[in-house]
């Protein structure tokens, strides 16, 4: 898919210099832009690595290494079990993984080899590299551990975020994807129990620049419905959340959408499972998990790169629509004069 050259960014500040100010000439009641139309100018995304040092998460660099083989549901408890606690099920024996994640000692050694490997000693080596990098690189355990629950569950969030800032050190999957689906009209977004809130997000941002935004988040025969009557009226993507607890009926929208001719891109926790065998296109990042109830903020920071993505692909849409839509919210009074 050929791209037209991205105009080089700007300074946020700069950007809102320039489309605030109003020269002479111009109209004295034209309405004051926003400060997303100025991000939509400031922010765009520029393809390729910006740090040619910058390094992939090591959770990145498990679920490449795990991702390309087709592996049984009992392998895939391994690659999950690796992935969630890579700096110490690095230096375990086959024994003590085996028991950790609840299989025979041969599927171990059978996991080994689907995934590129003479054995379980060598996939362990490969393990151990990634894991003393990540020590490495990683606060010192003592540092983590202090502090009471809420801060530790800010660290794990922090660490969410490092690791997808490390992912975004190339963002072209970023770009095309959000190309994509600004592309897709109409273009379905679909979160079912606990993330309907990410989903309703996404999809409320996505339409002050996209014409046609669909949102599902009734699980059943309705979401049969929408994506059915979304691909009967030229839509070709449909953006799908599902954070944990992965709900069955997810799944089996995914497969709906999948045989009725959608291409899928998913935000997720895990890259391997199920539901990442029925996206096209999966995008998994940490959730946090150390309190009652998850939190999100590296899928909400993907969300939202997502959207920028979606911006940049149309710029003249995306600046007439956020106009548009100005005036609008100005003429109703839609929000209050901070």
């Amino acid at each position: 898919m050929s791209k037209a050259p991205e105009p080089a960014p700007q300074s946020l500040v700069t950007a809102v210099g320039e489309l605030c100010s109003v020269s002479v000439g111009d109209k004295e009641d034209a309405p004051a832009p926003s400060l997303q139309q100025a991000r939509a100018q400031a922010s765009a995304i520029t393809s390729g690595k910006t740090d040619p040092q910058a390094e992939v998460s090591p959770t990145s660099r498990l679920r490449e290494l795990f991702d390309g083989p087709h592996l049984s549901p009992g392998q895939r408890r391994i690659a999950q079990y690796l992935i969630e606690h890579i700096t110490e099920a690095a230096f375990l024996s086959i024994t003590d993984l085996a028991d950790r994640v609840g299989v025979s000692q041969p599927s171990v050694t059978r996991f080994a080899a689907a995934v590129g490997f003479s054995g379980y000693p060598a996939l362990r080596e490969k393990l151990q590299a990634i894991a003393l990098g990540t020590l490495a690189g990683g606060p010192a355990a003592d540092e983590v551990n202090r502090g009471n629950e809420l801060q530790a569950a800010v660290d794990a969030e922090i660490e969410n975020l490092e690791n997808l800032r490390r992912d975004f050190a190339d963002p072209d999957r970023v770009i095309e994807i959000g190309r994509a689906l600004s592309e897709s009209s109409p273009l379905t977004v679909l979160g079912l129990r606990i993330s309907v809130s990410l989903a309703e997000y996404f999809a409320y941002a996505a339409r002050r620049v996209h014409p046609d935004v669909r949102l599902v988040t009734l699980g059943g025969s309705v979401a049969y419905d929408a994506l059915l009557q979304s691909r009967a009226a030229g839509g070709t993507w449909v953006l799908a959340f599902s954070m944990p607890r992965h709900a069955q009926e997810t799944l089996a929208a995914l497969r709906v959408a999948r045989s009725a001719g959608l291409r899928v891109a998913l935000i997720t926790d895990l890259a391997l499972g199920a539901l990442a065998d029925e996206a096209d296109v999966t995008f998994a990042t940490g959730t946090g998990s150390r309190l009652v109830f998850d939190s999100y903020a590296a899928p909400g920071v993907l969300a939202a790169a997502l959207l920028q993505a979606m911006t940049d692909a149309g710029p003249e849409r995306t600046q007439a629509r956020l106009e548009e839509y100005e005036q609008i919210s100005e003429q109703h009074h839609f929000f209050l004069r901070e």
